[in-house]
């Protein structure tokens, strides 16, 4: 049973855009590793850009300073 986890930022992305990413890393253990669709699980947990840190900044501050 394949345990995904995907991390974003949380920026949006919309229902129908997380949905394509749970098909796409669904087929890809499909088509890769010849996992079962159905007992494929994939999570999506979007994070704050002030809790994502690149670099020692935060996303939030780099995007700021257009880095």
């Amino acid at each position: 049973m394949p345990y995904v986890n995907i991390k974003i930022t949380k920026e949006g992305a919309s229902a129908e855009k997380k949905a394509e990413l749970i098909r796409g890393a669904t087929k890809l253990l499909r088509d890769v590793l010849g996992k079962n669709p159905q007992t494929t699980i994939v999570v999506i947990e979007e994070i704050e850009t002030d809790n994502w840190g690149i670099g020692g900044e935060t996303v939030t501050r780099r995007r700021q300073q257009g880095k």
